[in-house]
């Protein structure tokens, strides 16, 4: 396997990043809403969502689908990474609030007096993007040093990662915790000095998704291609082969989880400002259980897969809960029963499947070509071993 990208794949990355990049919010800003060209801000701000969704799927499908590790616990790091810049949004209200005091709104409601002392740094931005990512960096870091020196995996490693979103979903819904009870965060008004939900706003806020998505896969797709991605593989089809070897299996896990968690903490650190909210419920266990949805509609192991899974997926949502809000669940699970049943590579190997079929059906027969069988070859007399011809008797 070669190390670097096939030049197909650079050629299609660079024409959807120029369509996501450029040509989407030139569309928005520039194209007179009379068009039909014209992409509103609802759209704009609806696929930056998605964007970040396909985030937080291709870092599952990047411990799922070449690790081995399926983790059930993924949107509790997204979450924490929405929290972490939440606060940092919460303090930028100021006055604004319902409540007129330099104290988040929902402290005021339960008699807080002064800030927490925990709160006073995320009056800095930078602090508070760094925060999204070494906190749900560092608890990754500690369960899964836990998890992986105690030799626990399949299964029971799933169900460790469940019970810690539960956990701490739980935690995060006591109003004794400081971060808002069952509310959340919510009424965000500027972020960097700019109103937050001005349409330039919300359009900088996309083009930041759809980067870091880009940037996202070209970091975990050159990880697959190296020396790791190899040894990540092997232990995702045997690790007890892989410790024979002389490998650290535990410490590839770790680093692999560990990371999935920082780019999760990047998506909701994103997702948060333009969504306008974040509380416990986000961070659910049946939150998780729908990005495992994702990542097995479009297709585990592919990277791009997750992201046509994540955005799909989602737009069904969007569309469902409007249209047939009672059936949406009902939905959900029978795509994902019918792709497990019917699919299992999901889009992306339905994909591949066709270009295969497209590629045979292209290539050129070579004229005069004859293919000979035993039957179709000239028939030989088979030598004398005395030297004269054999006759009738």
């Amino acid at each position: 396997m070669s190390d670097r990208l096939p030049k197909v794949e650079i050629f299609f990355l660079l024409i959807l990043s120029a369509v996501l990049i450029f040509v989407i919010p030139i569309l928005n800003s520039a194209v007179p809403t009379d068009h039909p060209f014209y992409i509103s801000n609802y759209l704009v701000n609806l696929l930056g969502q998605y964007f970040c969704l396909a985030i937080v799927a291709v870092s599952l499908d990047f411990l799922w689908g070449y690790t081995g590790l399926l983790s059930l616990g993924q949107m509790l790091f997204f979450s924490l990474g929405g929290y972490a810049f939440g606060m940092h949004l919460m303090l930028m209200i100021g006055r604004l609030g319902q409540y007129k005091s330099d104290l988040p709104d929902f402290m005021v409601f339960l008699g807080y007096n002064k800030l927490p002392d925990f709160w006073v740094p995320f009056y800095s931005f930078w602090f508070a993007a760094a925060a999204a990512l070494w906190v749900p960096g560092l608890l990754a870091f500690l369960f899964g040093w836990l998890a992986f020196r105690s030799r626990i995996r399949g299964v029971y490693f799933s169900i460790l990662t469940q019970a810690l979103t539960y956990a701490a979903c739980l935690l995060f819904f006591r109003n004794e915790l400081s971060m808002g009870g069952n509310n959340g965060f919510t009424d965000f008004k500027f972020i960097l000095g700019k109103p937050i939900n001005s349409p330039d706003t919300q359009r900088a806020l996309y083009v930041a998704s759809a980067l870091s998505l880009i940037l996202t896969y070209l970091l975990l797709r050159t990880l697959t291609l190296t020396k790791f991605g190899k040894v990540q593989r092997a232990i995702r089809d045997s690790e007890n082969r892989v410790l024979f070897s002389g490998y650290a299996a535990a410490n590839y896990k770790l680093f692999a989880f560990t990371l999935a968690a920082v780019i999760s903490g990047l998506a909701g650190a994103l997702y948060v400002p333009q969504v306008g909210i974040i509380n416990p419920s986000q961070m659910e266990p049946s939150r998780s259980l729908e990005a495992v949805v994702w990542v097995a509609v479009g297709g585990r192991g592919t990277l791009y897969g997750p992201v046509i899974g994540a955005v799909g997926v989602n737009a069904l949502r969007s569309w469902a809960t409007i249209s047939l809000p009672a059936y949406w669940p009902i939905l959900l699970g029978s795509l994902f029963i019918l792709v497990v049943l019917f699919a299992p590579r999901g889009i992306a190997g339905f994909l591949e499947f066709l270009a295969g079929k497209v590629l045979t059906a292209s290539r050129p027969i070579l004229p005069n070509t004859q293919i000979f069988t035993n039957s179709s070859l000239p028939k030989t007399s088979s030598p004398n071993p005395s030297g004269q011809e054999s006759q009738k008797t």
